[in-house]
């Protein structure tokens, strides 16, 4: 489909240049005719006539002549610009495209559907949301994986700003203001979850277990930055949940006596669903998969509340490892819903279960001759709509931008989403047979259909404008930040661009210059009119000289 659409670039370009050109040849045909016509017969006698109009001609011509050009290209070229930042295409490409290709042997219809995407853009559309930062489903473990990434190459995978929000977020999930009822949690744990030496927060946590040797929130925090192996992570968390749910357990049967005991409780909550999420994560990490799903399933079910943590992302992932594309259609038709925040994995996946539908027996020579099915279209379509909610994913997936470690914290639609989806689901698409070559023929082809100017939408609200500044925050300075893809100019607008510069240097050089650039104007003058010349002297000594005769007087 790639090839598809070069082809379809390829003929749309023809289309209207050589339209342009053809009607620019037949004006020159014309004016060369009247010319030839009403042009007395001694011109083309005596040829000399032309060198003797060149001879008289003054600089001030050629610096009227250039500084006309310049300005009418400038006039052009405002207009242009004007007209493709309003409507999104060249105005002289919309002209020759609707008006004079037909004339040509008819141009593809771009009003495909226009009135169905509108329809869907009425109905579908939501309402524009802030550049709000997630809590990456996916996260990495800070000891066993980012750190030893530093020690290998060098480089800090995680910014200050990252790891500001992580604190935060533990600060929110793991401390709460009755924390005096537990010495190990309020005066230890709330000092470490504001540390930014990584070591100063794992003192700090040996600290709280020497207290208190059932702090879960300590064990949490040296499963995370401590332990080197996933091994080592795993025997942590367990020990973290050992406590956290007879706490939990505790807790539960005090919630109902006040807002006092109802804040223990909530703290006591967010531990042990951490801690198992996180149990699951190290199981799948060991290859445990089967483990790790019915984790995930078991605490999806018991806490149904805990939406809002995205558990149901881990399992789709989970899901995909073993190859269980019903179990994740199933989970997709449960969280795919309108209502609900959508996400590069919820998109991706979708379009992938359609391509896999296809993708092994799609061929783009094929397709080009006999059209698109109905479960090709449906695949296409999916591709799509997963490309405009995330444009950045496709250049993961098909390996032409390197990937990094993904961040801790992600944004949606945003670059640091498409490196937390494509770090752990490339190989998921790998496994599909032909879904990279067809997600490489036909994900180009969104940016055509969404609407211009860029802040509309087609099928999602519009493109968030703040992505690029908070997605620079979230990854590393040695990352270079993809941006959301934009049209490039259109021919016409470049070229006349490149016509006004080139007149107004001409009629710069020939103010100051006059004499050479005089002489230079001439010469390309004489060698453009040189063939012209020779043709007609070739004619004179053909036709007879009383056809010319019979010419000039028409």
């Amino acid at each position: 489909m790639a090839d598809m659409e070069v082809v379809d670039r390829v003929k749309s370009w023809l289309s209207w240049s050589w339209t342009w050109y053809l009607w620019a040849l037949w004006l020159f045909l014309v004016v060369l005719l009247i010319y030839l016509l009403r042009t007395p017969l001694r011109v083309y006698e005596n040829m000399n006539i032309v060198a003797m109009f060149l001879n008289t001609l003054t600089p001030k011509f050629y610096v009227a002549l250039t500084g006309t050009s310049s300005l009418i290209s400038g006039l052009i070229l405002i207009f242009e610009w004007w007209y493709f930042r309003k409507y999104g295409t060249s105005f002289i490409e919309q002209v020759s495209l609707n008006h004079l290709g037909p004339w040509l042997g008819g141009v593809e219809n771009n009003n495909n559907g226009n009135n169905n995407t509108n329809n869907s853009q009425n109905n579908n559309q939501q309402s524009v949301p802030e550049c709000k930062v997630w809590r990456n489903p996916l996260n990495l473990l800070r000891g066993a994986e980012y750190n030893r990434y530093t020690w290998v190459t060098g480089k800090e995978p995680l910014t200050y700003y990252d790891m500001n929000l992580s604190a935060q977020d533990h600060q929110t999930f793991f401390t709460c203001d009755t924390d005096h009822s537990r010495p190990s949690d309020e005066s230890v744990m709330q000092r470490a979850w504001r540390e930014r030496n990584p070591q100063a927060r794992i003192k700090a946590a040996h600290e709280a277990l020497e207290k208190d040797s059932e702090c879960a929130t300590a064990y949490i925090l040296l499963a995370e930055e401590e332990a080197t192996t996933i091994l080592e992570t795993e025997r942590l968390f367990k020990q973290a949940l050992k406590v956290g749910e007879a706490n939990y357990k505790k807790s539960q049967s005090t919630q109902h006596l006040g807002a006092h005991y109802e804040a223990i409780h909530r703290r006591d909550t967010n531990v042990c669903v951490y801690v198992r999420r996180r149990l699951a994560m190290c199981a799948r990490k060991l290859g445990r998969v089967k483990e790790a799903v019915k984790m995930m399933r078991d605490l999806m079910k018991e806490f149904p509340m805990m939406s809002v943590l995205n558990i149901h992302e881990n399992l789709i992932e989970a899901l995909l490892e073993l190859q269980a594309y019903a179990d994740v259609q199933a989970v997709l038709a449960k969280y795919d819903d309108i209502s609900l925040p959508k996400s590069a994995t919820i998109c991706y996946t979708a379009a992938l279960l359609k391509a896999r539908a296809v993708a092994d027996k799609f061929s783009p020579e094929i397709a080009s001759k006999r059209g698109l099915s109905t479960a090709e279209m449906n695949a296409v379509e999916a591709i799509h709509r997963a490309v405009e909610f995330n444009p950045h994913v496709p250049k993961y997936l098909l390996e032409t931008k390197s990937l990094i470690l993904p961040p801790e914290h992600l944004l949606k639609r945003g670059d640091s989403e498409a490196i937390a989806y494509a770090f752990f689901h490339l190989p998921h698409w790998k496994r599909v047979d032909g879904a990279l070559n067809l997600l490489h023929c036909t994900w180009e082809g969104t940016f055509r259909m969404i609407p211009y100017p860029l802040e509309k939408g087609h099928l999602f609200y519009p493109y968030p404008s703040c992505t690029e500044s908070a997605d620079r925050e979230l990854l590393p300075a040695f990352h270079e930040v993809s941006v959301y893809p934009k049209k490039e100019l259109p021919f016409f607008i470049l070229f006349t661009a490149g016509l006004c510069s080139v007149t107004a240097l001409l009629a710069l050089l020939t103010h100051q210059f006059p004499e050479p650039m005089g002489l230079v104007a001439k010469t390309f003058l004489n060698t453009i009119t040189s063939p012209f010349n020779f043709l007609v002297e070739k004619l004179e000594g053909v036709l007879p000289s009383n056809l010319w005769h019979q010419l000039t007087r028409l």
